[in-house]
């Protein structure tokens, strides 16, 4: 029952993290960059925090699966920092953070290396 709460916790914090980062890109003023990186920064933890507490509920280890979705969250978390330094590139980095969500989200259904 724990591993629901986890669970929850990863995929609720990946939806808000997703979401947060998409809303730099449509809008990166210097006003909300304050906001925007420490609530992008909370969320990408409360994500590390559920992926590693279903990883020890499931007793599943490290395997290589989890260090691509593991490289994959680093990366949607910095990209709305960098969206805020180089706003005209927001375009560009949409498309690398939806790369990075379509592999995150195929590597947990195919575990690849697995």
């Amino acid at each position: 029952m724990d591993s629901i709460v986890y669970q929850i916790l990863h995929v609720t914090g990946a939806f808000l993290l997703i979401g947060l980062t998409f809303q730099a890109f449509a809008a990166p003023t210097p006003e909300r960059r304050s906001a925007c990186m420490r609530n992008t920064g909370i969320l990408a933890f409360v994500v590390l925090v559920g992926g590693f507490g279903i990883s020890a509920k499931q007793e599943l280890g490290f395997p290589i699966w989890m260090m691509i979705k593991l490289a994959c969250l680093f990366g949607i978390a910095v990209l709305s920092g960098v969206a805020f330094r180089k706003p005209e590139k927001t375009r560009g980095l949409a498309l690398i953070a939806t790369l990075l969500i379509v592999i995150a989200v195929v590597t947990v259904y195919m575990k690849p290396f697995m």
